[in-house]
């Protein structure tokens, strides 16, 4: 007997229509759906590549669904912060990531979690896709012990295995992503390190040099720039004499691609991946994408780019609507049953946000705890020479 995939999301609909009729949906089996489609996607611009990824894609139901649901949880977790940050229940840096969704989905499809990822301070999508919860990163946010870094990190400072955060100084991760690409050949493991940064830190003269020792010392790297086409509230024209960012690495060869299409960022990791695996050194990639709110909490994000812009980018490149289109026009998914995904992803929003405003902050007999790893537990000196504090790994 066949599974049965019940799709009763607004079964009733709202329990009666006005002349008191009950709507019901239909149950359907798996078999109703199209297990798997191929879609064409953009093609990439080069550098110093003969060939790249792929101009077709292939999509199955279950990973449609998974990429369909990860993206709304990012777009509805982000909503949530700044609806809280608002309230001032969120204190201090916030920058928010919705917009730029199938840029962190579409990578993390294309390498494996035993790989490494390190970002700027954009970070939340990066947190969850990397292995933590909604609710360890509401908490965080709100500084609450339950939060992903113990509510000391914050917005910025947030990290799970093999992610190395979350980092508050522009272009800083940098340097930082290569020598973790350093510690995977060292090892002689067959992994990589992601290195993301933003069109605003590409002009940063660190990143050149990174790029020089990585490509002598052919380091497992994909460096990735996020441009969304605003560094802080100056667009790229007047910040960069050459806004080819997938051409700065130089002597690295490099790939320019749309950034809101989950699948051309799928393929083009996968690419970037096996050239990185299979010997040859860094790599680097430009994802084209755009952010639906200002740089930070405390930019509106409208002073240096008019709303009708925004508003343009929403209803025709957003990377949601893109994925929910292409599933529903192939038969992959219901409307219904993409329905109830929103459904259930808002209630978790709503449970994490709620956690995050209840659960107590951290006392002061944890502010010093977990400096070092693995260590002793020490003394460390507090606001005066006789005010001591003790630190525990």
């Amino acid at each position: 007997m066949q599974k049965m995939l019940t799709i009763i999301s607004n079964v009733l609909r709202g329990s009666a229509s006005r002349n008191g009729a009950r709507v019901v949906v239909s149950a359907r089996t798996y078999a109703d759906f199209t297990p798997q489609a191929t879609f064409d996607i953009k093609k990439c611009d080069l550098h110093k590549l003969e060939e790249g990824p792929p101009l077709q894609a292939v999509l199955t139901r279950e990973e449609g669904l998974q990429y369909y649901r990860t993206m709304q949880t990012m777009r509805r977790m982000e909503l949530k912060a700044d609806q809280l940050y608002k309230q001032k229940i969120i204190r201090g840096f916030c920058h928010l990531y919705d917009g730029q969704e199938a840029c962190a989905v579409g990578i993390e499809a294309g390498i494996n979690l035993s790989d490494h990822l390190i970002t700027a301070y954009r970070a939340h999508g990066y947190t969850l896709t990397r292995g933590g919860t909604v609710r360890e990163i509401m908490a965080e946010l709100t500084g609450r012990r339950g939060g992903i870094a113990k509510g000391k990190g914050g917005s910025m400072h947030m990290y799970t295995k093999h992610f190395y955060g979350g980092n508050g100084i522009v272009g800083a991760q940098v340097p930082l992503g290569a020598g973790v690409a350093l510690a995977c050949k060292y090892l002689g493991k067959n992994e990589l390190c992601v290195c993301l940064y933003g069109d605003g830190a590409a002009n940063q003269g660190q990143i050149f040099e990174t790029y020089n020792m990585a490509s002598l010392w052919k380091l497992p790297c994909i460096f990735i720039c996020e441009n969304n086409k605003y560094g802080m509230g100056t667009s790229v024209e007047r910040a960069a004499a050459s806004t080819d960012y997938y051409k700065r690495g130089d002597f690295i060869p490099g790939l320019r691609l749309d950034g809101m299409d989950v699948l051309c960022v799928r393929e083009a990791t996968k690419f970037a991946a096996e050239h990185c695996r299979s010997g040859k050194g860094p790599i680097l990639m430009e994802l084209q994408t755009y952010r639906y709110h200002g740089h930070s909490m405390s930019d509106p994000g409208v002073s240096y780019r008019t709303r009708e812009e925004i508003q343009e980018v929403r209803s025709k490149s957003d990377p949601i609507s893109m994925l929910k289109d292409r599933m529903l026009s192939n038969n992959m998914a219901s409307v219904e049953e993409l329905k109830e995904i929103d459904v259930e992803v808002r209630k978790e929003i709503e449970d994490a946000a709620q956690f995050a405003t209840t659960d107590p902050e951290p006392p002061l007999d944890d502010l010093c705890n977990h400096i070092f790893y693995n260590d002793h537990p020490m003394e460390v000196r507090g606001i005066n020479p006789w005010s001591k504090l003790k630190s525990v790994s």
